[in-house]
């Protein structure tokens, strides 16, 4: 497998750059850049508010410097209370190029989309001389998420993708699973995977602030559609979710931003702490993805039983379909059918072979389904998190 070194020492699978508006104001002409630039490696990403947030700005830095990232071109309109400069110069720090426009500044919208294709321009003149590295699987970060679940979910795509990360992390690489809020009922069996008594008490502690969380709400993550699906309770739900994680010991928990010491199994943190605030943790699952993303994740696994059209902004996006059905109506947006296990056709741990197969296929360039038909979604909102603890990733995993 072959990558881009970065100035920071990390490797990426592909070569993106970002074009991201600071504000909704912004986003238009930030759009009118990437859709008039004619180029798939440019790709859009953004916050909406108006007002600054610390974790927006955290997850902003981390994406912009993610390994699959090459530049960035950020679009101000002036007037918002995001840290332009701040940002700017978190780029520049890890040795990537980068451009600042502000819409009021620039003359207005034909005038700042001239400059900012003049800019992409420049970026990607830069980009062409990045050096080539071979990319092993230990440098890899690898995310899943499930999406659109119903009752095959649980006994098909999710067990196979457990398959494929505990090899995975047998062979060193660091997979993070997440959505704290759809473990709810299986925080005890969980935390007899943690690596220290300690890090078992983080875990349980991050299930039981989701629970909190949704009963303050009124509502949980279970969804009509996972209802539709054959789910029947919020615990059946969880108890596929849990599935992706695999057998591994988990070796330390996450919030949006941070990345993983190193090799091994990690449980993202998803869910606000304090008060519920911002009303639902995520409001879809590209929010789940780009937290993902944030934490490094060059590859993200996505199971889905009803269906999922999905991709992202700035890494591929792996979809397992669980259901056969559902392959057979989706299957120009479906990378796996991991519903022929249910048919008798395969098993879990087949399918998580052709899983891992396949992660290495597009860490060396294959386009995912949803990278081929252009999907780059992309979702940032409001939340807040304190600092991960000295438990969460125990001095005994790091080495």
């Amino acid at each position: 497998m072959k990558g881009w070194l970065r100035q920071d020492g990390r490797k990426g699978i592909r070569n993106v750059i970002v074009v991201a508006y600071l504000v909704e104001c912004a986003h238009h002409v930030a759009r009118l850049i990437v859709d008039s630039s004619g180029q798939d490696n440019v790709h859009l990403i953004g916050f909406p508010g108006c007002y600054p947030n610390e974790y927006a700005h955290r997850v902003m830095r981390a994406v912009s410097t993610h390994p699959n990232v090459g530049g960035a071109v950020l679009l101000s309109l002036g007037c918002e209370g995001f840290h332009r400069e701040g940002l700017a110069e978190d780029i520049r720090a890890s040795g990537r190029p980068v451009e600042t426009l502000v819409i009021q500044e620039s003359g207005g919208t034909r005038s700042t989309v001239a400059r900012g294709l003049e800019a992409v321009a420049r970026l990607q003149e830069e980009l062409a001389g990045q050096p080539r590295a071979a990319i092993a699987l230990d440098e890899l970060v690898i995310g899943t998420i499930c999406g659109g679940s119903d009752g095959t979910s649980g006994i098909t795509a999710n067990p196979a993708v457990g398959h494929c990360f505990d090899r995975m992390v047998a062979e060193g690489a660091a997979c993070i699973f997440e959505e704290t809020g759809e473990l709810i009922g299986c925080e005890d069996v969980m935390a007899q995977r943690a690596a220290t008594p300690a890090l078992a008490a983080e875990l349980k502690a991050s299930v039981e602030k989701a629970a909190r969380y949704y009963e303050v709400l009124g509502y949980g993550s279970f969804a009509p559609g996972n209802a539709d699906g054959g789910l029947t309770t919020q615990e059946e739900k969880s108890m596929g979710a849990y599935c992706k994680s695999g057998d591994s010991r988990i070796s330390g928990l996450l919030k949006p931003g941070d990345q993983p010491p190193g090799g091994g199994l990690y449980l993202l943190d998803v869910v606000p702490d304090g008060e519920p605030l911002f009303g639902f943790p995520n409001i879809s699952d590209n929010a789940e993805i780009v937290e993902l993303i944030a934490c490094g994740a060059h590859i993200t696994l996505f199971t889905t039983g009803r269906g999922s059209v999905v991709g992202s902004a700035i890494s591929p996006v792996i979809k397992i379909c669980a259901n056969p059905e559902t392959y057979r109506k989706l299957p120009e947006d479906m990378d796996i059918n991991a519903g022929k296990i249910l048919e008798g056709e395969s098993t879990p741990a087949r399918v998580g072979e052709e899983i891992y197969q396949l992660v290495r296929a597009v860490a060396d360039g294959a386009p995912t389904v949803s990278e081929a038909l252009g999907h780059r979604e992309f979702i940032l909102t409001y939340k807040q998190f304190e600092p991960i603890g000295p438990a969460c990733l125990p001095v005994s995993v790091r080495g």
